[in-house]
């Protein structure tokens, strides 16, 4: 019997030079085969590269790239891993100002928010709108989305990377 695989894409969004090699190394040592990132200019940041590169490997791979690359911090980067049979997908992004962020995505790729989560913020917002709605956008990962927004549309001449499709 087949392991079962999972598969996703890491987007380094913005590294400097010399980083490069570091990050392929990190996510070469996940994978357990040398990455080689089809590395380009970022063309909002003079000096930096960005790359999008498809991966697969076992479920929960896509928490451990993003474990490997979340201590250096100078990169912005997202890494997904698609549902597979029985287990839910997910997307953590990763900025220097705000640290890393993770959200579990459905077979569409929304954000999920649970319950519980949902319920904090009721409870937190005291019944004042604006309060509930700082609480939902932080459930969201707003800020990160906001600050990665400008770098995703920068790389809009990148090489195209297709997702799998569902179903």
């Amino acid at each position: 019997m087949a392991a079962p695989t999972a598969r996703g894409v890491l987007y380094v969004h913005s590294s400097p030079k010399a980083l490069c090699s570091h990050v392929e190394w990190g996510v070469g040592r996940v994978l357990g085969t040398p990455a080689q990132l089809p590395w380009i200019e970022q063309p909002i940041m003079p000096g930096a590269k960005r790359a999008e590169f498809p991966w697969e490997g076992k479920p929960g791979t896509a928490a451990q790239i993003a474990s490997e690359l979340r201590g250096w911090l100078h990169l912005r980067f997202e890494v997904t891993e698609e549902p597979s049979d029985g287990r839910d997908g997910g997307r953590w992004m990763h900025t220097p100002e705000l640290g890393i962020f993770y959200t579990q995505c459905d077979s569409a790729g929304n954000a999920v928010v649970p319950e519980d989560r949902i319920r904090y913020a009721m409870e937190i917002s005291g019944g004042n709108a604006s309060e509930l709605h700082r609480e939902l956008r932080l459930a969201l990962g707003q800020a990160w989305d906001d600050e990665l927004e400008p770098f995703r549309t920068a790389g809009d001449n990148s090489p195209v990377v297709w997702m799998h499709r569902v179903g």
